[in-house]
């Protein structure tokens, strides 16, 4: 055999080996919380997160003080690590349904405008994978702690209930249209849980839906559902008519240290680009909606 064909040869076997050891440099960051009996998903949206490991030391650092936080929290959680919660573990949701019909009435009178209301991805920056159309409309009334004055001033009573639950961070009116389907996704971070209050749901409930993990829920009038949104999850409404919930995220009861880690990541986020992004784009939609 030539000289040139053992080099050829020889590329070729080192283009196979460096490869592979690129295979198993991915397969070594598949550790997603396991230890914990915690979701392991293999979304684009993850994948995109791990991908991003690869960026520079400084964001694999914060991403691995941010995986550290996690399990933190994670063994201090006072309600557990389930993906659907026991709504008796919250005292405090049996308050907040006794005033659905309060509620329910504001949301009414905002459904009049429906079609001028925003889409979630227009006030919600990276967003884009679950949501382009305009089927997903939205009424903010806070947005990571920030309090949005006229949305709140024109529904005093929803207000007034919404802050009675403790920890409360992110609240609106969320209102799928018939058909609508938002795709299999997850949250970015187990700190906080997240809250459905039902207010409008269709007649034919059974095909309005939401599967967390691998439970599948139907909402109904009246009544809450509480899940952690780390965990997969995947909504159709096939039905005719347009589902409304009270949308709420709250903090994770916890015990220390992760009520301190906890705390520290809520503080910092609350500064991040994206979410001053996401408040100069509802500052714009309100301009125009409270002019009119």
């Amino acid at each position: 055999m030539s000289d040139s064909a053992h080099t050829s040869t020889d590329a070729t076997e080192q283009q196979v080996a460096a490869k592979t050891a690129q295979q198993d440099k991915q397969a070594q960051h598949k550790d997603h919380f396991s230890d914990h009996g915690w979701r392991i998903s293999h979304t684009k949206q993850e994948a995109e997160w791990r991908n991003a490991q690869d960026a520079g030391w400084l964001v694999r650092i914060g991403t691995r003080l941010l995986h550290f936080v996690e399990r933190q929290i994670a063994r201090s959680s006072r309600v557990g690590t389930v993906p659907v919660f026991d709504r008796e573990q919250f005292p405090w949701v049996r308050e907040i349904e006794s005033k659905t019909d309060v509620i329910r009435a504001e949301l009414d009178a905002i459904l009049h405008r429906r079609d001028e209301l925003p889409n979630f991805q227009d006030v919600t920056p990276g967003v884009d994978a679950i949501n382009q159309d305009n089927n997903w409309k939205t009424w903010f009334f806070f947005g990571y702690g920030v309090r949005i004055e006229q949305n709140c001033a024109a529904c005093p009573e929803t207000t007034r209930i919404l802050q009675q639950i403790p920890g409360m961070k992110t609240a609106f009116f969320s209102i799928l249209a018939p058909g609508k389907h938002i795709p299999e996704h997850f949250g970015p971070y187990n700190g906080v849980l997240r809250y459905h209050l039902g207010l409008q749901v269709p007649k034919q409930a059974e095909h309005c839906r939401i599967r967390v993990h691998n439970q599948i829920y139907h909402w109904k009038t009246g009544e809450s559902l509480i899940f952690d949104d780390t965990y997969n999850h995947e909504v159709w409404n096939d039905t005719d008519e347009q589902r409304v919930v009270l949308f709420v995220d709250f903090v994770r009861p916890c015990r220390w240290p992760g009520r301190f880690f906890n705390w520290c990541v809520l503080t910092i986020a609350a500064s991040l680009p994206m979410l001053k992004t996401a408040r100069k784009q509802h500052l714009q939609w309100e301009k125009s909606f409270f002019a009119k």
